[in-house]
């Protein structure tokens, strides 16, 4: 047997492994791309501005569903998402609930012209030292918390989401208030 005929690629087990390895991170991915329960803390503050110049503090959208969205217009995933949040947003209605955009550190500029080619229909903050998006532990994009009534982490969702999906509606459903 030479050397070569000894490599990894063309060792049985090694294609085994391969297969194996393949195998496992398929589902892992799908995995990633739900809504996953919270078993952390409390919620950090959140007080920011949005492109108006208006303040939003998390306190003020206590009593509605909060779905908070970390993103930037650099990341793909989270520019290929905002039209499911439109969709979601448009399919609540008149629920007490609000998608709430957090952008990280970038200006308004590049932010204004992302919102003309796709414009949203929630306010976007303006997180410009990306100070509450560490706080929150918004390292990967897109990242998005769902907040209750009461303002306590429900659920995470890590990648980007199909947020319109009758799945992940009636997820958020559960969590309103009683009429």
């Amino acid at each position: 047997m030479t050397l070569a005929e000894l490599t990894p690629a063309r060792t049985p087990a090694f294609l085994l492994a391969l297969a194996l390895l393949l195998a496992l991170a398929l589902p892992l991915a799908v995995a990633a791309k739900e809504l996953k329960p919270w078993t952390g803390g409390p919620p950090p503050p959140l007080v920011l501005n949005d492109l108006e110049g208006r303040e939003h503090r998390l306190d003020a959208y206590r009593g509605k569903v909060v779905v908070l969205n970390f993103w930037a217009t650099w990341c793909d995933p989270c520019r290929d998402e905002m039209p499911s949040f439109n969709r979601l947003k448009a399919r609540m209605g008149d629920a007490p609930f609000v998608i709430l955009a957090v952008n990280m550190a970038e200006g308004e500029a590049r932010i204004g012209e992302f919102l003309k080619k796709v414009p949203v229909e929630f306010p976007v903050l303006l997180d410009r030292d990306s100070g509450v998006s560490k706080a929150w532990r918004a390292r990967l994009l897109p990242y998005t918390v769902v907040l209750d009534p009461a303002l306590r982490i429900r659920y995470t969702a890590l990648g980007e989401l199909d947020w319109s999906s009758p799945e992940v509606e009636a997820s958020l459903r559960k969590l309103l208030p009683a009429r």
